[in-house]
């Protein structure tokens, strides 16, 4: 076993990496006053800066999820390492030679797996280049030039050869002292039948590097027709590579994307390389995958959230670039940043692009984008038959949700008034109306913590208390809390439009009854009244713990109604607000009861009667403005 590394060494290496220098190569770093920095946080999702770097203190802290701690602390969480691998990592930045309890220096046997695996990559990396000048490879180069890239091109991306035989790779790295376990863990070589073989073999080859630099994987493209293996082969899920969480040329590209506030977002590595080659440096790809949360994580760090940064997404013109479009508008909310499309002409990539009409028509490509809802406004309409009166209605509850998720007011307003326009519907205030109202609603449930309408204070901290267990009292029908509790999950079984989407906001410990805060919880599980279809009661019976909730649900489901009258949104809106209400007052009464206890005592209640003062200006808010704005 390797011994515990020198205190000392540990402290050289706290002192030789300035935090800001090591913070800054995750996300992007601003001042923040008093000499301190801030970003969004690695560690949770947000939407404003929490996560402050105190470079003359060697500390961090986030205000949002209360990590902290010093460098080491930062590189071990952020990239799940040992206490021993961190300080091996910063060790091997500093140049610094650690020593161990035991004696010696850093063998490699004394490293942990990561940076064993990590220097696994560095080296195969380095053996794949240099076979890139062997005779063998003059077909990787010819693929390259014929694309367009020169060998100082090919140099800058650090693109390889993988030889076509069974072992080269494998044989090379047991040489340098790696175990036939390290090599099967990292991805770099897969089992045989007489022992590892490498992974790729006859193949053009791309280094795959994490936000650091470090390469964590590999992108293999088939050259040869005798190849019957994939197109394209990525490494495999590693301790080191997730593709949900790679993005190629984020390493070279990160730098323009913090300073300029914009990345672009193509579909292959050579779509990389032609755009950076362009002058868009600012240009990564995913690798096998589609663009998804674990990227947009990543891209969100470097662009600060904030509505001057932009997105811009190429794609090509056909059907599937189509697709691939409207699935990244999917993910527009979760960006602060505006999101843009390129659809590049006559199907060509930007790579096709460049080679056909030279670096000019790769910058005009992205110049010439549209705002990325524009795109998938039209691409919705165009799927109804606007002729017909159903169509055009079909075509407006499709196409409204998409123009209600605009940032911009002044701009959803516009488009808004062009939508009605493209329907043919001749009453446009009906238009604006019902895309007014859906964003209201949008902007209800992504406002948090939990609203149930209009232009309120969100509620402070504290109005959630801790959920109710799996059992408790028995239901009290009398009890007037408890019956308007009972009242709301009825409309949220029977008529859950009128209660989206503020209901979905509500948490489980707004419902003083344990066993509606159950229901509340499968509905939840079911995915909430906004997915609520011709399966939903199902969905939710499904969700429930135990037989004795299943029951209940089918009962709140088939039971009617107080109201004589048909339910409607005000009443809906009556019952959500009055929960709430209830909410904030029991939380109220449990502030005053600790306020009174503390000031018995001697104590200081000042905090307690500040927010307990908050949460009467929130009620009071809820009480005059609640009902009206649901």
């Amino acid at each position: 076993m390797a011994g515990r590394i020198l205190d000392e060494d540990v402290k050289a290496v706290r002192d030789a990496v300035p935090i800001d220098a090591v913070v800054s190569e995750y996300l992007q770093l601003r001042p923040a006053g008093g000499g301190n920095l801030k970003g969004l946080c690695p560690f949770h999702d947000e939407k404003s800066p929490s996560f402050h770097v105190s470079p003359s203190k060697g500390l961090y802290h986030c205000f949002g999820c209360q990590e902290g701690g010093d460098t080491l602390d930062f590189v071990r969480k952020v990239d799940h390492l040992s206490f021993a691998e961190a300080v091996e990592r910063l060790a091997g930045q500093a140049g610094i030679t650690l020593r161990y309890e035991e004696g010696g220096y850093t063998p490699g046997r004394q490293q942990g797996e990561r940076i064993r695996l990590v220097e696994a990559h560095k080296v195969a990396a380095q053996f794949y280049r240099e076979r890139m000048e062997e005779p063998e490879a003059e077909i990787a180069r010819r693929f390259l030039h014929d694309r367009g890239f020169d060998r100082e091109a090919a140099e800058h991306f650090a693109v390889g050869y993988a030889p076509a035989g069974w072992d080269h790779l494998v044989r090379f790295l047991r040489g340098r002292g790696f175990t036939e376990k390290e090599l099967l863990t990292s991805g770099l070589a897969q089992d045989g039948r007489r022992g590892p073989i490498d992974r790729f073999r006859g193949r053009l080859i791309w280094p795959i590097r994490d936000i650091t630099g470090e390469v964590v994987g590999f992108g293999a493209r088939r050259l040869r027709e005798d190849d019957n293996g994939p197109k394209y082969l990525n490494t495999p899920e590693t301790p080191l590579y997730h593709k949900s969480q790679v993005l190629y040329g984020i390493d070279l590209a990160k730098r323009e994307i913090a300073k300029s506030g914009r990345a672009v977002v193509v579909e292959g590595y050579t779509d990389v390389m032609a755009c950076h080659l362009a002058g868009l440096t600012g240009a990564i790809a995913t690798c096998g995958t589609s663009f998804g949360e674990g990227h947009i994580k990543i891209l969100r760090r470097l662009l600060m959230d904030n509505s001057r940064s932009e997105v811009v997404f190429t794609f090509d013109g056909d059907a599937a670039g189509q697709k691939a479009a409207l699935r990244a508008f999917e993910d527009d909310q979760k960006f602060a940043a505006r999101t843009t499309i390129a659809i590049t002409p006559e199907g060509m990539d930007p790579c096709d692009l460049r080679l056909a009409r030279g670096d000019e028509a790769v910058r005009e490509l992205v110049e010439g984008r549209a705002p990325l809802f524009d795109f998938a406004i039209r691409s919705v309409v165009r799927q109804h038959n606007l002729d017909t009166a159903e169509g055009r209605s079909a075509a407006l509850e499709e196409a409204a949700p998409i123009v209600a998720r605009i940032k911009d007011s002044a701009i959803q307003h516009e488009y808004a008034v062009r939508l009605a326009g493209q329907l043919g519907i001749l009453d446009t205030q009906f238009v604006v109306r019902r895309v007014g109202q859906l964003a209201r609603w949008a902007k209800q449930r992504s406002t948090a913590p939990a609203r149930s309408g209009g232009d309120r204070v969100a509620p402070p901290q504290g109005v959630a208390r801790p959920a109710p267990g799996a059992h408790g009292p028995a239901l009290h029908l009398r009890n007037k809390a408890q019956l308007t509790e009972r009242e709301l999950l009825k409309l949220a079984l029977q008529h859950p439009q009128l209660v989206a989407p503020a209901f979905d906001a509500y948490l489980p410990d707004e419902f003083t009854a344990p066993p509606y805060a159950q229901v509340r919880r499968a509905i939840e599980e079911a995915g909430g009244v906004e997915a609520a279809d011709r399966d939903y009661l199902d969905r939710v019976r499904e969700a429930a713990p135990d037989d004795t909730v299943r029951s209940l649900i089918t009962e709140l489901a088939v039971e009617s109604p107080r109201l004589r009258r048909q339910v409607d949104e005000t009443y809906a809106g009556m019952q959500l607000v009055a929960v709430r209400r209830a909410a904030v007052n029991e939380r109220i009464r449990e502030l005053e009861g600790s306020a009174l206890r503390l000031e018995s005592e001697g104590g200081d209640s000042t905090e307690l009667r500040r927010e307990i003062w908050a949460l009467q200006r929130y009620g009071t808010g809820l009480a005059e403005r609640g009902a009206e704005a649901l």
